[in-house]
């Protein structure tokens, strides 16, 4: 993989798969942007990789455009745009669903997504590969989890349509759909010795009999975002063990 002099964005990169991905992508030599809400927790992640951070809350257009003039500005054009933010929200049955919690979660995964790629699309290069976090589950009608089914499955949409918006100017649009994906949001929750009883307990029920990591997913944003895939777009690819099987 040759990404090098590649100008990249990550949004939510201080963490998790995001936070992978931008140190993949940095280890292909592309130079890197991370975006998050906390100060702290994004210098705190761009320092430990060697990326450039932002401070950018992907559920607020206006962050939104800040952000795309700072790129313009100090960068011109973009190569690599991964749209990683996201929130789960809270489980709720839909007979139960709360307006504040809907908004939280499509202010961050649909809209914000949206506007993100919206605000993008004049700054990006020729060949240059878009890539959306969207998750199995979009596929999935599991009870209690409407609202981020909801929010990811319309990434998919969308990212089908700008693939066809953007192939004129060679510019791949794709998405990733991970399953469960250990990070360190359960031991935030449970502590560590729960959080990893909880894992194993999953992974039963997957037939690769594990769990997927952050770096699973980082590699495949990476491969998508160079030139070996520059004959994919338009498509979804599930990560998740066969758990949709």
């Amino acid at each position: 993989m040759d990404l090098k002099n590649k100008i990249a964005i990550v949004t939510g990169g201080n963490s998790g798969i995001g936070f992978a991905t931008a140190r993949e992508l940095i280890l292909q030599e592309a130079t890197v942007i991370i975006t998050g809400r906390r100060k702290e927790a994004i210098d705190k992640a761009a320092q430990e990789i060697g990326a450039i951070p932002f401070v950018a809350d992907q559920a607020n257009v206006r962050d939104i455009s800040k952000l795309s003039k700072s790129i313009q500005k100090q960068f011109g054009k973009v190569d690599i745009l991964f749209i990683n933010a996201g929130i789960t929200g809270d489980p709720s049955l839909i007979e139960n669903a709360v307006e504040e919690n809907f908004d939280a979660v499509m202010d961050i995964n649909f809209k914000g997504a949206y506007f993100t790629l919206s605000k993008f699309i004049p700054l990006l290069n020729e060949e240059a590969s878009v890539v959306f976090l969207s998750s199995n589950t979009a596929a999935m009608r599991n009870p209690q989890s409407s609202v981020y089914q909801a929010s990811k499955a319309a990434l998919n949409s969308i990212a089908k349509t700008a693939a066809a918006e953007l192939a004129s100017r060679k510019i791949r649009v794709n998405t990733v759909s991970p399953g469960p994906t250990r990070t360190n949001v359960l031991n935030h929750f449970y502590g560590e010795d729960t959080a990893n009883s909880i894992w194993d307990n999953l992974a039963n029920n997957i037939p690769l009999k594990k769990i997927g990591t952050p770096e699973d997913v980082a590699k495949l944003v990476v491969y998508l975002s160079n030139g070996d895939a520059s004959f994919i777009t338009g498509s979804d690819f599930v990560i998740d063990g066969g758990m949709t099987l």
